[in-house]
């Protein structure tokens, strides 16, 4: 393929967009995990999901993984005090 042409082109286009995809969903589980801990909610398997980054066109998902029934009480009861004050 000839550097230049359309097709390269379009990848490496699309390669920044992955990056960016990876980069956006990094920050977003950083904003969330801090968003949490100011609720006094801890989510130890919180992360990007690896297995979404590594395919060829990225697009990540957040896992937010296991927790307690405790930790899942108080996300709930928080999550429902955010809904009942918009």
């Amino acid at each position: 393929m000839a550097k230049g042409s359309p097709v390269t082109a379009n990848s490496a286009a699309g390669n920044r967009h992955s990056a960016g995809c990876v980069e956006e969903a990094e920050e977003t589980v950083e904003e969330l995990r801090a968003a949490l801990a100011r609720a006094g909610i801890s989510l130890p398997s919180l992360r990007v999901d690896p297995a979404t980054v590594v395919r060829e066109a990225p697009c990540p998902l957040v896992e937010l993984g296991r927790c307690s029934v405790e930790t899942a009480a108080r996300l709930a009861a928080t999550l429902g005090r955010g809904a009942a004050n918009p």
